[in-house]
């Protein structure tokens, strides 16, 4: 299996990174979409990210990767009941994936050959306790975002089919990257993404030759590379999972609180889940940087990431929904 590039040799980035790290150590933030240029390091960053991260342990044999021999769903056989080291998944869900493949569907072999229903299960089911990528998802067909939809809901997928019934655990970090050029993303899928960032291709000649630089020594001299970098990744594995242990200790004051609301009432953001993310999103961060509080400035620095993909059109208003949401951070925070 080819070894995924360093996450820590990506040069730049830095809100893109820093928003899969937060969703590393907290996952129910909700998943990352990453909207900018092709070839800007998008999904090189979350095989990255996956890979620099722990071993999940999982049953032998069970493919939703159950982490105890109860969780494993009583349709499938083949789990062996050992616990079994294995990378964090990383699954791609491709544009052309029909629904079946999707969500799982009837084994066709063991119907022909032995007269029996059996289910095979899907990418979801493979997703479980990991990572979920979609590239180019605002050119998701409809339905296939419909079922995205009723499962990052609930964290369960459920398949009624050929006299089938099967449900499972689907507990997955979603990212999705695109082109806005490409087409517009469906309002629907896009609240339940607890982030946003956008890349764009380095326009300065230094960084765009550092780019080639480590991209070709990677290419070249991979083992060498590898080595140089690993004590980077390390100290972000390091801290990711220093975060995890801190985060139920993060204090968070009534003024963070009032932060929270004020900043969504005053961007006109529809429902809660803004507030919810942003909050959430800020105690991850505190946790990541080892304080024992959410302060204001940890707000201020993520509010862009889980805000911008939440305002409402403004056909009046020229700048990026990143510059609109900073400039309403600078009005209302000082």
């Amino acid at each position: 299996m080819k070894t995924p590039f360093p996450f820590s040799a990506i040069v730049g980035q830095d809100d893109m990174k820093l928003a899969m790290v937060l969703t590393a150590i907290d996952p129910g933030i909700g998943g990352v979409l990453v909207f900018g240029d092709r070839g800007t390091g998008k999904s090189t960053a979350v095989r990255g990210l996956a890979a620099l991260l722990p071993p999940i342990m999982a049953v032998d044999g069970c493919p939703v990767n159950s982490a105890d021999t109860a969780d494993v769903p009583d349709w499938w056989t083949g789990a062996t009941g050992d616990m079994i080291e294995k990378p964090t998944p990383v699954i791609d869900l491709p544009l052309g994936a029909t629904e079946d493949r999707v969500v799982g569907a009837l084994d066709i072999e063991k119907a022909l050959a032995k007269g029996e229903k059996a289910f095979e299960p899907g990418l979801l089911a493979r997703a479980n306790r990991g990572y979920l990528y979609i590239d180019e998802c605002n050119l998701l067909e409809d339905h296939i975002v419909d079922l995205l939809l009723d499962v990052a809901q609930s964290g369960e997928n459920l398949v009624e089919r050929e006299g089938l019934s099967i449900r499972h655990d689907a507990r997955f970090v979603l990212v999705g990257s695109g082109n806005p050029e490409e087409g517009e993303l469906r309002p629907q899928l896009l609240d339940r993404f607890g982030l946003s960032v956008d890349v764009t291709s380095p326009q300065d000649i230094e960084t765009r030759v550092e780019v080639i630089k480590r991209r070709d020594r990677y290419e070249t001299d991979r083992a060498a590379f590898m080595d140089a970098w690993a004590g980077e990744d390390a100290k972000i594995r390091a801290a990711i999972l220093a975060g995890r242990d801190q985060l139920a200790k993060v204090a968070t004051p009534a003024k963070a609180l009032e932060t929270c609301a004020q900043l969504c009432i005053a961007l006109g953001s529809d429902g809660l889940r803004g507030e919810l993310t942003l909050l959430r999103t800020a105690r991850a961060l505190a946790a990541y940087e080892g304080a024992g509080s959410i302060t204001t400035d940890h707000i201020k620095r993520i509010a862009p990431s889980a805000l911008r993909h939440r305002l409402r059109r403004d056909p009046l208003d020229e700048a990026g929904s990143g510059a609109r949401v900073m400039r309403v951070v600078e009005e209302v925070l000082g």
